[in-house]
């Protein structure tokens, strides 16, 4: 019986929190996306949107053990909530990323139309950037439980070494950027593709430019996982 209340308060709890995000784009956006398939332990959608074109391909075995599985029942439940409500926040504090919850996940996109970008054949972090990445390091501290992986790229132009150098250096500089503002080192996972993980057509100055991007993928950590089995009861 009191396992039967329990998950009665749970599912009232949840139905409110689902009217009360429901203006949030990458909540609307949610529901399809969390249907997505799985590649090995890790949600296909997932690295759909941080490598793009080449998922499926081979070689994303480490991004895949870095973003882990979907959480289901009732823990995967309360764990969306919480990941629905801090993609909420990040679109608040910065309406110009691009913001989407998949499965378990909420992806960051970040090119030159957005709030964090480089100038040609930089990776320093402009005083735009810092601005928003000001922001976005005080919705982390705000939701600690969680792990952060940052994914750098390039268009295709220019040669493919110096291409991979560069897109190691813009990751690394988000990261170091956000670590400097109290943010923990072990929440970090940092990767980088070069040009070899493009989203959109290379042949255009447009599709060149979201290839040129910075991707930011926020996944829950143990502790929530392990929190929200034992407030569901599977633990």
């Amino acid at each position: 019986m009191k396992k039967i209340y329990n998950n009665s308060i749970i599912s009232i709890f949840i139905l409110a929190l689902i009217f009360s995000l429901s203006g949030c784009k990458a909540v609307q956006n949610a529901n399809n996306k969390q249907k997505g398939g799985v590649i090995g332990a890790a949600a296909g959608g997932v690295l759909g949107a941080i490598i793009g074109n080449n998922v499926g391909k081979g070689g994303n075995g480490e991004l895949g053990a870095v973003i882990g599985g979907v959480v289901g029942g009732g823990a995967g439940i309360l764990i969306g909530n919480k990941m629905d409500k801090q993609a909420q926040k990040i679109e608040e504090e910065i309406p110009g990323a691009e913001v989407e919850r998949i499965d378990d996940a909420i992806v960051i996109t970040f090119d030159e139309n957005s709030g964090v970008y480089f100038a040609t054949n930089k990776y320093n972090i402009n005083s735009k950037s810092q601005q928003s990445l000001d922001k976005l390091a005080g919705v982390f501290l705000e939701y600690p439980d969680t792990n952060i992986l940052v994914v750098g790229h390039t268009d295709n132009t220019g040669a493919a070494e110096y291409n991979m150098t560069l897109s190691k250096n813009r990751a690394h500089a988000v990261t170091n950027y956000l670590q400097g503002k109290g943010l923990s080192n072990g929440r970090f996972t940092t990767k980088w593709y070069g040009e070899d993980q493009p989203t959109n057509d290379n042949s255009t100055a447009a599709g060149r430019a979201k290839n040129r991007r910075v991707n930011v993928a926020i996944v829950p950590n143990e502790k929530m996982i392990n929190d929200a089995k034992t407030e569901s009861g599977e633990n």
